[in-house]
C-alpha cells in the first residue's frame, strides 16, 4: 500500500509538471502576440470577466481572440495546478498517517 501510495505522488508530480510545461508553452504563444502588440491588462482583467468584457476588449477589438485565449489557458492552468496541489497534499498526508502507524 505504501508504494503504491508514493507511486501515486510521484504520479501526480510529474504531471503537475507536464501540465506546468504543456501550458507554459500554449500561454507564451498568446502571450507573445499580447506583448508584441502592446496589449496591456492586469490580473483583475483574467479572473473577472465582465471587468475584461468592459475595458479591455473596447480598447483592443482585434485582439478579442487573442485575449480570449490567453485569459482561459491562464484561468483552464490555475484550475488544473490547484487540484494537483491539493491531491499531491492529500495523498501526502495520507502517506504521512500510514508511515506512522
Amino acid at each position: 500500500m505504501l508504494v503504491l501510495l508514493i507511486s501515486i505522488v510521484i504520479g501526480l508530480f510529474i504531471a503537475m509538471l507536464f501540465l506546468n510545461v504543456y501550458f507554459r508553452v500554449r500561454v507564451l504563444k498568446s502571450y507573445k502576440v499580447l506583448v508584441q502588440n502592446k496589449v496591456e491588462f492586469g490580473a483583475a482583467h483574467i479572473f473577472n470577466r465582465k471587468k475584461m468584457e468592459e475595458e479591455i476588449f473596447p480598447r483592443y477589438p482585434k485582439f478579442k481572440s487573442e485575449i480570449e485565449t490567453f485569459v482561459s489557458h491562464m484561468r483552464y492552468s490555475i484550475r488544473m495546478a490547484t487540484v494537483l496541489v491539493a491531491l499531491i497534499t492529500l495523498f501526502g498526508a495520507i502517506l504521512m498517517y500510514y508511515r506512522n502507524s
